[in-house]
């Protein structure tokens, strides 16, 4: 993601000009976050749980408060603790298990580049 913010524009011509990448924190890079969740499946919908709530769970969990941010200065979870890809996955597992039903949350990874990845599973973390 890029985050642009340009000082001799003001707020509202940067939005107009950067759209959404509009940041005036810095650039930024993308994340792949691949969520792994379990249980029993249900036998009238075959289902673990409904794809469509689970987005919305992940909508909430991670793109609301992490998507087109500087991590270390506008969440504030951040401000504490720094921001490698071992405690992002953290924080979204945090912000999941708020969410989810309880027990049925397996895995996070969170994948920073091809050789950075990184797997929570609420314990231990795993750095590939």
């Amino acid at each position: 993601a890029c985050l642009s913010h340009s000082k001799a524009l003001s707020d509202e011509e940067n939005l107009k000009l950067f759209g959404k990448c509009n940041n005036p924190n810095g650039h930024g890079h993308n994340y792949k976050v691949v969520v792994t969740v379990r249980g029993e499946i249900d036998p009238v919908s075959g289902m673990v749980m409904n794809l469509t709530d689970l987005k919305e769970f992940m909508q909430e969990a991670i793109m609301e408060p992490l998507d087109h941010k500087n991590l270390d200065k506008d969440v504030p979870y951040f401000s504490e603790v720094v921001s490698t890809t071992e405690n992002v996955a953290v924080f979204i597992w945090d912000n999941l298990q708020r969410l989810l039903p309880q027990g049925i949350l397996y895995k996070v990874q969170v994948q920073e580049t091809e050789q950075n990845v990184v797997v929570y599973k609420g314990e231990e973390t795993i750095v590939k």
